[in-house]
């Protein structure tokens, strides 16, 4: 990812928003998150495998994931955290690249909030993408992850 290049920021309909109430403590939920030991068991839709390459949740601090579906098809993520505020919020671009590390798309803006919520925590999910059409696409995935994160936090109360 190019030093300096800037993060797609579309109007509102092109952002997507996703809210969860997860039955853990907060810090627990933002670690799921941002520590590699965690993210790993819970990076990706159902049925995907994840990797994580690099992952320096400061910000400033870059990342990259692998993830394979079970078709065996692959995907890369990476990105540079902007904020990283524990455990109540983290911000950080997002591109999607080739084996290599070339970016393959644009870089969208992604936000994850944690908030206290009668003893669980709220997570804000926010991602803004360059058009509602990219926005869908993105839907169901994140979901999925998310529902991923929710049975993998249940295993480690």
């Amino acid at each position: 990812m190019a030093a300096g290049s800037s993060a797609v920021t579309g109007p509102a309909a092109h952002t997507l928003v996703i809210e969860r109430i997860f039955d853990a403590p907060r810090e627990l939920v933002f670690k799921a998150w941002n520590e590699p030991k965690h993210l790993v068991r819970w990076l990706g839709p159902q049925g995907f495998t994840g990797t994580i390459i690099k992952m320096d949740a400061r910000p400033g601090g870059g990342y990259r994931f692998h993830m394979r579906s079970a078709e065996g098809i692959e995907y890369w993520q990476q990105g540079v955290y902007r904020e990283v505020v524990a455990p109540a919020r983290f911000v950080r671009t997002c591109a999607w690249a080739d084996a290599y590390g070339n970016p393959t798309g644009p870089e969208t803006l992604m936000t994850v909030t944690f908030e206290e919520h009668d003893g669980k925590t709220k997570l804000t999910f926010q991602q803004v993408f360059e058009s509602t059409a990219a926005r869908d696409a993105h839907r169901s995935g994140t979901a999925s992850a998310l529902d991923r994160l929710a049975e993998y936090l249940a295993t480690i109360e």
